[in-house]
């Protein structure tokens, strides 16, 4: 659950993967009711219906055919109206029950050229399935027999569906919004990578509030909150403490900071699930994280810059490599996962690390201009 950027425009998550996985489960048990003790000839119209024939297919039970026809009519946000027909149906199709399988149907000018590429093929009878119908737009008296799931008339992404040519490999629906108005930056960094200089850096030059994980708790645990005193209860009795806890105080911080320009969030999130609870979190206030932004420093030159702090910081795991090496391993197993959840949402940016705090601010900073 996110708001992700595909070209210069701005989606929210809409349609979740189950709910779309349930619409065709449900078409297709229409289908199957309707098409017994035949074999019907199932065709979707490319590109974007390629996911819905293949989800669909696997869950038909019964004997089948598969076919595409090409059509085109959307640029860019905006349907054209006007349908080239590219590539066309071979089969012979005398005698056939065919199923058109659709990914979404809006004014029916696609519907409309479907039906006079099939009004002469002698089938027995020609049924339209579509995953998405936008009713509000709909201006053909044609029939549609079977319909997943009925939405406004807003632009959508995802699950096959395209925006200039991307976004289709998105599992769920995503639709068109505005865009958010917080910079909000997810930075990462190895021990001793220099991350909070970094912070304390980029929060003055872009007005952001830094938000240390670190910070959170022992304002929490010293002033004696209600989420404090919870999660102390926790770390008293040698338990982890559960990440709804975690995930309500840092809600609670950023709520206390209403009127920022975004937020920079250091060792939150570090795990999968924390993500998920911010993007929603997030995106419930309009708003959306901008990028995960990792500093990327050899393991080995770190390793001797903490072994030369700990002559002088006096803090014992600075001071044995073992124990050293062992952060690391815990940092990179956590941001593996983390970078393969922001990957997905084209939102990972890895910054060269080593350098004077001068070069390396430069660095994070063409980065943070462009989020």
């Amino acid at each position: 659950m996110s708001i992700i950027k595909l070209h210069d425009k701005y989606f929210k998550s809409y349609i979740s993967e189950n709910e779309i996985q349930q619409a065709v489960q449900s078409l297709v048990k229409q289908v199957e009711n309707d098409c017994k003790g035949e074999t019907p000839i199932f065709i979707g119209i490319l590109n974007g219906c390629f996911m819905f024939v293949a989800d669909f297919v696997r869950e038909y039970n019964g004997d089948c055919e598969v076919s595409f026809v090409k059509l085109a009519s959307y640029q860019g946000t905006e349907s054209t109206g006007k349908i080239k027909q590219l590539v066309g149906v071979n089969e012979d199709l005398e005698g056939r029950t065919v199923v058109i399988l659709e990914d979404i149907i809006d004014t029916g000018n696609t519907l409309q050229e479907i039906y006079k590429i099939f009004e002469n093929k002698k089938l027995k009878q020609l049924k339209i399935a579509t995953l998405f119908f936008k009713p509000d737009v709909f201006k053909k008296e044609l029939p549609i027999d079977y319909i997943g799931i009925s939405i406004p008339d807003k632009f959508i992404v995802g699950y096959g569906l395209d925006f200039d040519g991307i976004g289709r490999n998105f599992a769920s629906i995503y639709q068109l919004t505005t865009k958010p108005t917080m910079k909000n930056i997810v930075l990462f960094g190895p021990p001793g990578a220099g991350k909070g200089t970094q912070a304390d850096s980029l929060k003055e030059k872009y007005s952001l509030k830094h938000i240390s994980t670190g910070d959170v708790f022992r304002f929490n645990i010293k002033n004696e909150t209600e989420l404090g005193l919870l999660a102390k209860s926790y770390m008293d009795q040698g338990d982890l403490v559960p990440d709804e806890v975690t995930i309500d105080m840092l809600k609670a911080e950023v709520e206390r900071n209403s009127d920022a320009n975004g937020f920079i969030f250091d060792g939150f999130p570090r795990t999968e699930s924390q993500a998920a609870a911010l993007d929603t979190f997030l995106e419930e206030k309009g708003e959306a994280i901008s990028g995960m932004v990792a500093l990327e420093v050899p393991e080995d030159l770190l390793v001797d810059r903490l072994l030369e702090r700990g002559k002088t910081s006096g803090r014992s795991d600075d001071q044995d490599e073992s124990k050293i090496r062992n952060r690391f391993n815990e940092y990179n197993t956590k941001t593996a996962i983390l970078k393969d959840y922001y990957q997905a949402q084209n939102k990972y940016f890895g910054v060269n690390g080593v350098g004077s705090i001068e070069d390396i601010t430069v660095r994070l900073s063409e980065v943070f201009d462009k989020l």
